[in-house]
């Protein structure tokens, strides 16, 4: 029985879960309000007046739950609470604050639910609330999916605006003044007669008031940072090496690990030797850990030189050893037996095909690691009473759980102090790090353990992107694409991420099709379908996620069937375009590069749109012939975002989500070969330099009432645009990735 027959009846059970969630985990569960998490061990001069705004003495802080791993996450948080509480961003500090359930993601609940709910409309509409709900009893807190502004643009705001009229409040209960009669300004109440009363100097008052709550939000006419540039709160620490991230990190009595895992992904031990590792200076313990071996030493250079001196036994890994044995897998996995998804089956395409001239070709997509320049790092202490964490993560609650397991605590007694992060891109929605410092640190109890992890380990034992196949049979007619069906096979993302968490993942999964089964083209025979391949190496959120894939294969093989229709690659997306804000990006792209047909001259233009995360993303990537091989010349890029927080750090965002998605796609790959990833550093595994890199203009377009991210969708369309710039001057076919194995670049 296919995978898709027994989707449907869990269709049901979403649906009836999503209709009555209040009934499935108890109306009180679903309606109640989480606690606030920053109430206890309060001073007397201490006030947190929500979860978000702690005021005492010294200042306001702003609590930014969701992680900052380069993408100006505190700051844009920090914005949006300023803007309501009226504090001057460059007077406030941030803190990411402790892993709490009323931090849970509202944004995370939208996609899931388009995916089980294609058709807008009120169904859309329960199945977000139904899956929402299910989201907030768990708690869920979470950053990914582009989800940050989403998820905090209103929250945040509001957050702001109750802290501010409950100062307001506390105000005119001291003075005696009627609070119509009080503003606020640069984080202080202001009296009619002009004085001011500084927020901190109500923080024991306040301490003892309810928040005002229901406060009417500021018209977008009196924002004073919204939509406005901002310079980020980081960006003179990062502008002049201060900025102290978790590998910086130091606690008092620490002692440095180092770790040796079986270089088989997946593979195990049987036994070890440390003979030479116990007789290096500066080792203290060599302790086992699981699938390996970590040494523990007075710091970490002693600690990873020892750890290679040890001689291990190791068990094969649980994947295929060759790439081809991986491909093959892929390839056997188009059958209905395989079939996980089919959200795509427009027109009648068996009859479309039936007696047409049919094109037809084969896409594939690599393995790719994260590799941030940051490598895994955690600090962890535990004793009898309980434990304290210091890392970088998006996951802090599943963080706190995994390390209450191993060292046999409850959650509540495990703290964790979030720490900035040097890069993810979804590296960090995985724990591992901890996992193994908490190991390590139960074998040495009291005292704090700093693991840091090489560059090799970091890279050789990554979760990577999944390896994706797809297959294209299409058709044309009358000068225009009448017919596609696209079969995508794929190893399932969120069991493989999910299962490390010991969390089931029930359903189709969404990403295996993600940036193709809805794209925004109204294809009159159109059938999209995902094919569940076997688990093969471990895989994991990758920047994008299934869209990074599936928008290359939507969009290259929609550009195969408009060359053969011989029309233009541009116009023709116009003319099957059937969203208003996708198609506003597309005429938005096409007026920013001047698109006019062929270039010629050995010059060659390509477009792609893709909606990933909610928003339309339409690129166009112009390149040269040379001498020297393919240069990259230009990139113009128009997303659709709702609401603009922050120009900057929109323009910053798209053009490093533009310049990381050409370097992987034109050199990135992870290979296997008995279970061992094949580049272990940046030598073998190279990524775009300064040179190489093309100019980027960027547009933030306005048009949508859904307030969208940005961090990830500039990454889907820019491979396939590139494909079909080399295309166009050089008349070559690119239909796997990295394209440097089949065309020389500059």
């Amino acid at each position: 029985m296919s995978r898709l027959r027994t989707f449907t009846r869990r269709a049901f059970v979403v649906g009836a879960v999503a209709v009555a969630g209040g009934v499935a985990f108890g109306t009180y569960m679903v309606r109640r309000s989480y606690p606030n998490p920053l109430k206890g061990g309060l001073g007397s001069d201490e006030a947190a007046l929500t979860p978000y705004v702690r005021i005492d003495t010294d200042g306001v802080t702003l609590i930014t739950p969701r992680a900052d791993k380069g993408q100006g996450a505190y700051h844009v948080q920090a914005a949006l609470l300023a803007e309501e509480l009226d504090v001057d961003l460059a007077e406030v500090r941030v803190d990411p604050g402790p892993p709490a359930p009323v931090y849970w993601n509202t944004a995370l609940a939208a996609e899931a639910a388009e995916f089980t709910v294609p058709a807008g409309g009120v169904l859309r509409d329960v199945a977000e609330d139904g899956i929402g709900a299910v989201m907030k009893v768990l708690g869920l807190q979470i950053t990914g999916g582009s989800t940050t502004v989403a998820d905090g643009f209103d929250k945040l705001r509001a957050a702001g605006a109750s802290a501010r009229e409950t100062l307001k409040a506390a105000a005119a209960q001291r003075s005696g003044v009627d609070i119509a009669e009080l503003r606020t300004e640069s984080g202080a109440v202001i009296l009619p007669g002009g004085e001011r009363i500084p927020y901190p100097d109500l923080a024991a008052e306040v301490a003892e008031m309810e928040p005002v709550q229901d406060v009417p939000l500021r018209a977008p006419s009196d924002w004073r940072y919204i939509g406005k540039p901002m310079q980020r709160l980081d960006i003179v620490a990062k502008s002049t090496g201060t900025q102290t991230y978790g590998i910086d990190g130091a606690v008092d009595g620490m002692v440095h690990a180092a770790l040796l895992l079986n270089p088989a992904q997946g593979g195990g031990i049987n036994g070890y030797d440390a003979t030479d590792a116990l007789a290096m200076r500066g080792v203290q313990a060599v302790v086992p850990i699981t699938g390996g071996v970590a040494v523990v030493a007075d710091n970490t250079w002693r600690a990873m030189r020892a750890a290679h001196s040890i001689k291990a036994d190791w068990t094969p890994a649980p994947m295929p050893a060759t790439m081809d044995a991986h491909w093959q897998a892929l390839s056997d996995a188009f059958t209905q037996d395989a079939l996980d998804s089919r959200k795509r089956d427009d027109g009648d395409i068996d009859a479309a095909l039936d007696g047409a001239e049919v094109i037809e070709a084969e896409y594939r997509a690599p393995y790719l690691v994260h590799a941030p320049l940051e490598p895994l790092n955690a600090i962890v202490r535990v004793d009898d009473a309980g434990a304290e964490v210091w890392t970088g993560t998006q996951i802090p609650r599943f963080v706190q759980q995994n390390v209450a397991r191993i060292a046999g605590l409850e959650p509540e007694d495990v703290t964790l102090h979030a720490q900035m992060m040097g890069g993810s891109f979804g590296h960090r929605l995985e724990d591992e790090v901890v996992k193994y410092a908490t190991e390590i640190a139960v074998q040495m109890k009291g005292t704090p353990v700093k693991l840091t992890y090489s560059r090799e380990e970091d890279m050789l034992h990554d979760f990577p992107r999944q390896i994706a196949m797809a297959r294209m049979r299409g058709a044309v007619s009358g000068g225009q694409v009448t017919a596609m069906d696209l079969g995508i096979a794929s190893p399932s993302v969120m069991a493989s991420q999910l299962g490390r968490q010991n969390q089931p993942a029930p359903g189709p999964d969404s990403q295996i099709v993600a940036g193709a089964w809805d794209a925004p083209f109204a294809i009159p025979n159109l059938r999209v379908s995902g094919y569940r391949a076997p688990a093969l190496a471990p895989i994991s959120s990758w920047r994008s996620v299934g869209a990074s894939s599936g928008g290359f294969f939507q969009n290259a093989a929609l550009d195969e069937l408009i060359h053969a229709a011989g029309a233009d690659p541009l116009e023709e997306r116009l003319r099957l375009c059937n969203d208003d804000l996708a198609r506003q990006a597309l005429e938005a792209v096409a007026e920013m590069s001047g698109w006019a047909g062929p270039l010629g001259n050995g010059k060659g233009r390509g477009v792609a749109l893709t909606r990933s995360f909610g928003v339309p993303c339409a690129e166009v990537v112009e390149v040269s012939v040379t001498d020297a091989g393919i240069v990259l010349d230009q990139v113009w890029v128009a997303a659709e975002v709702g609401t603009l927080v922050d120009p900057v750090n929109f323009e910053n965002l798209v053009q490093g989500g533009v310049i990381w998605a050409l370097g992987h796609a034109i050199m990135g790959e992870t290979t296997y070969e008995n279970g061992a990833a094949q580049q272990a550093n940046f030598d073998t595994f190279p990524s775009m330099r300064l040179y190489q890199s093309p100019r980027i203009e960027v547009r933030a377009l306005e048009n949508g009432s859904r307030v969208l991210g940005i961090g990830e969708p500039p990454v889907p369309p820019a491979a396939p645009a590139l494909a079909g710039a080399i295309f166009a001057a050089t008349g070559q076919r690119l239909r796997e990735m990295p394209f440097n194995r089949f065309v020389d670049f500059a």
